[in-house]
């Protein structure tokens, strides 16, 4: 997955387990895609103190994801829904029975899932 997506994933599911402060530079760096030091001149720190931040930030992030999965259980829910989608369209085609009980045991796995 690329990196910025990955961190606004992160960011999206735990940021609000971040400080206000920590939260509002990460946001500018990742999100709004603001450089590091015009986040340190709007914010009188040093250009070092932002990336020091932004990284711990993101460190504390994909800690709370190698303990809780959220995004990565959120990204195999949304490809099985996608494969769920195909097989309908495919279903509503050819009307095959065997494909009804493929959605069956993918929508289950989803719900055992959650």
């Amino acid at each position: 997955m690329e990196s910025i997506v990955k961190q606004a994933l992160l960011y999206d599911f735990y940021g609000e387990l971040l400080t206000e402060h920590q939260k509002s530079v990460y946001e500018d760096y990742i999100l709004n895609d603001i450089g590091l030091s015009e986040i340190a001149l709007e914010r009188g720190i040093s250009r070092q103190g932002v990336h020091d931040l932004v990284k711990r930030c993101g460190k504390i992030l994909e800690g709370y994801e190698e303990k809780l999965h959220l995004v990565e259980k959120f990204l195999k829910a949304k490809d099985e829904v996608a494969n769920i989608e195909k097989l309908a369209i495919k279903l509503e085609e050819t009307k095959d029975i065997e494909l009804v009980k493929e959605i069956t045991k993918i929508t289950q796995s989803i719900l055992e899932e959650m």
